[in-house]
């Protein structure tokens, strides 16, 4: 028998390949752990307060403060006059120099709802908050609130999903399917899209032609605000929130069907804002942050998406938009993932799931 050294030489070659994806795979993905830290019911948004604790929204209505620490939890009584309804209830929250704003479906009437925003100074015992935005029109819909809150310079930025009415989000006399931007007071900056060319907008309008955006953040390296939009079936996608701009929906499918199959349209044309990464089929695109700290600092500037279909936490490499780079750090070890933070400090992770907060650090 004649051995061909060459192909023995190729097939070593390709197991050693083999042998050293295999490995690099196992030791990354072991370079952390996953701790679930305490049992919540449907938590939405988190904000930490100070180092030790972190304050939580659950979607059917209740407010916590838990120590991250010592595992305590504390239920701050609210005001906010909410409807627990498909899927809307108690969104996000944020917290800054004592102070606390919220996003929540607000009960109109005749079973109708809007995403609001609300505003309270930070008390442990009971939050009294009053209304600083309203989206109008109210509408009987339990679909597709949005709905997360970020703060840049004195401005208060918030999602606002469409509702499921589809083409409502072209329209800019109303709210539904925009991103918002009002100052932290709720007064109207005198520089939004209506005074500078765009009359027929709603005044509290920053960018139009969005589905159901889940995630939003300031990035702490260039200052811009990032979002993620969860689409039909496929067209999720992260970008940049611009102003008096539009991201198409629904006259873009962003390479998504609608559930029944047939198609909504192109997955971009000129004219309209092109997303920086885009995902067909969904992940179901939820929360997002731009990464910033110690704890794996090597993710610094990076995006960490998190997702609820492929219970998924992703970092993108996106500074340069020609060459971007996806990885996926881990999927179905947590559930679905709803919201996450990092440690104003230590740069560890903290992310919220169908019901319970966990926490990831290096090993």
């Amino acid at each position: 028998m004649v051995v061909d050294q060459n192909s023995l030489n190729v097939k070593k070659y390709f197991s050693l390949i083999i042998f050293f994806l295999l490995f690099a795979s196992k030791s990354y993905s072991n370079n952390f752990t996953l701790t679930k830290i305490i049992k919540l019911d449907e938590p939405w948004g988190s904000s930490f307060i100070n180092n030790d604790e972190i304050i939580i929204t659950e979607k059917s209505g209740k407010i916590k403060i838990v120590n991250i620490n010592s595992k305590k939890i504390l239920e701050v009584k609210h005001n906010l006059n909410f409807l627990d309804v498909g899927q809307g209830g108690l969104l996000d929250i944020i917290h800054q120099n004592n102070n606390l704003w919220i996003s929540y479906s607000e009960d109109r009437g005749n079973s109708k709802t809007s995403t609001s925003i609300a505003k309270a100074r930070l008390d442990k015992k009971e939050l009294n908050f009053e209304n600083i935005f309203r989206a109008n029109p109210p509408i009987d819909s339990g679909y597709h609130f949005g709905s997360r809150l970020a703060i840049k310079d004195g401005y208060l930025f918030a999602s606002v999903g469409e509702r499921g009415q589809g083409m409502i989000a072209q329209d800019p006399t109303k709210h539904p399917g925009s991103i918002i931007r009002i100052h932290t007071n709720g007064i109207i900056p005198k520089d939004n899209p209506k005074f500078e060319g765009k009359p027929n907008w709603l005044p509290e309008i920053y960018q139009i032609g969005i589905r159901n955006p889940q995630g939003l953040t300031m990035s702490p390296y260039d200052q811009k605000i990032y979002l993620s939009n969860h689409g039909a079936r496929g067209g999720d996608w992260f970008g940049e929130a611009k102003k008096g701009e539009n991201y198409g929906w629904k006259i873009l499918g962003w390479g998504g069907t609608n559930y029944s199959g047939t198609t909504i349209g192109p997955k971009w044309k000129p004219g309209f804002t092109k997303a920086i990464k885009y995902w067909v089929p969904s992940i179901a695109a939820s929360a997002i942050t731009i990464y910033k700290g110690k704890e794996f600092k090597e993710w610094n500037g990076n995006a960490l998406i998190t997702s609820l279909k492929d219970k998924s936490l992703r970092k993108l490499i996106f500074n340069d938009l020609s060459n971007l780079n996806e990885e996926v750090i881990f999927k179905n070890k947590i559930g679905r993932i709803r919201d996450i933070q990092v440690h104003p400090v230590d740069g560890k992770i903290y992310f919220l799931t169908g019901d319970n907060l966990w926490l990831m650090e290096n090993k």
